[in-house]
């Protein structure tokens, strides 16, 4: 008997059929934790519930999400009410949700929210520590899966824009749980290349596909890096710990690309305008020099050269005149001062300059004589003194002492036999 073959779309609506009368999954109660979220532009929400080892897809309906209090993103936890069906395009069957609610945030959302604090707080994400990217980078290297969309994207749109700049791939796990070591490794190998730039990211997926560039060594790895770092991770709305730290971010590998160098086109045209400028400013410069030229040519001094020798020479004639004026009358004032020198009293009478100065030597030597307290000694006076100590009064000697006497000329050592004080 020759088999009965049907089509795929009969076997799927036969399913689909077999699940839809089953009374206990028409309503459904789940919880578990939204991924791979994906909002729709006609309001339909399509994400992944999952626990901790199985994962079912899911859709909102615009006219159910239009109900929610709360946006959904990756990484809740939530609790839906819908039912169970097949959806026969695909084959696959998924839970139509129509009510749903927030059940706290995922223990992932939670992780990423812990380390993004710490690192923030260090001072891993602050714009000082951010390196500046080169604007004609040489040398660019990739740290990515060496398979994909996303190395594939950075190369070609690198080699369109920029087909001088060098690209070296380091190829790398991008998820699961060796990612993140391998990631980092790549990291330090590329630093000891000569670099001018690195590019380190992946395509697009849920938080859990793009957990390696949210884990703490990785972002460690990048502040790290001596050679300035674009992140290129996932698409326009995901932001991992990696995007933090990086010194740039690129919403997509492709724009990563773009920023990484510039675009040749652009480069020709500024090149071009340079080169329009540069020819305005030689032509004006060679204008310029050409009128000072003509200028030159038509003046006096090139028609009439001798002019400037003339000049030169009344000038000339000028300053000898007025030198030798200056000289005679130097010569003229110093033989007035040399005469008016001659005919002071002085130099007529030098010998009135001795007579005057002896007179002043005798009255000094008067008064140093009068002021001198050993001229007094002349008068019969004596000095004694003991333990070189001058004595004013009997009181300052006693019976025994040992004086030295000072007389006008000479003096003597004598001892105290008595003495007698005066009444006064």
């Amino acid at each position: 008997m020759e088999p009965k073959y049907i089509s795929v779309s009969l076997i799927n609506k036969a399913i689909k059929n077999v699940i839809d009368v089953q009374p206990f999954l028409q309503k459904v109660y789940l919880k578990g934790e939204i991924s791979n979220y994906k909002g729709h532009t006609r309001g339909h929400l399509y994400f992944s519930l999952k626990d901790e080892t199985s994962k079912i897809n899911a859709v909102m309906f615009a006219s159910s999400a239009s109900k929610l209090t709360f946006v959904p993103q990756d990484g809740m936890n939530v609790l839906v009410e819908g039912r169970i069906s097949v959806y026969e395009a695909s084959g696959s069957y998924q839970v139509y949700v129509e009510k749903m609610s927030e059940d706290g945030i995922g223990n992932l959302y939670l992780e990423y929210e812990k380390l993004k604090k710490k690192l923030e707080q260090e001072g891993l994400f602050a714009e000082e520590h951010k390196k500046p990217i080169p604007k004609y980078p040489k040398t660019i290297g990739i740290i990515t899966a060496p398979t994909g969309a996303a190395v594939r994207d950075i190369i070609s749109t690198i080699k369109r824009r920029y087909p001088l700049a060098q690209t070296i791939l380091f190829p790398t796990l991008v998820q699961g749980e060796l990612a993140k070591d391998n990631i980092v490794k790549q990291i330090q190998t590329a630093g000891e290349y000569d670099l001018d730039l690195i590019i380190c990211g992946r395509g697009g997926g849920s938080i859990e596909d793009l957990w390696a560039f949210n884990e703490e060594e990785v972002a460690r790895a990048i502040y790290a890096s001596k050679i300035p770092i674009i992140s290129a991770v996932g698409h326009e709305p995901d932001f991992t710990i990696a995007d933090f730290v990086a010194d740039l971010r690129a919403p997509t590998p492709t724009g990563a690309a773009e920023m990484a160098v510039p675009n040749l086109v652009d480069l020709q045209t500024i090149i071009k305008q340079f080169e329009i400028r540069l020819n305005e400013n030689v032509m004006n410069k060679i204008n310029g020099f050409t009128k000072q030229l003509e200028t030159i040519k038509t003046s006096y001094i090139i028609k009439n050269p001798l002019a400037m020798y003339e000049v030169k020479e009344q000038k000339l004639d000028n300053l000898m005149t007025s030198l030798n004026s200056y000289i005679k009358n130097l010569i003229k004032n110093s033989k007035i001062k040399y005469k008016n020198i001659l005919n002071k009293y002085v130099i007529q009478n030098p010998e009135s300059i001795y007579e005057k100065k002896a007179y002043q030597f005798e009255l000094i030597l008067n008064k140093v004589k009068l002021l001198n307290p050993l001229s007094i000694l002349d008068k019969g006076y004596s000095v004694i003194k003991k333990d070189n100590d001058i004595i004013k009064d009997i009181k300052d000697i006693e019976i025994n002492d040992i004086v030295n006497v000072r007389m006008a000329h000479g003096s003597f050592v004598s001892q105290v036999i008595s003495k007698k004080e005066e009444e006064r």
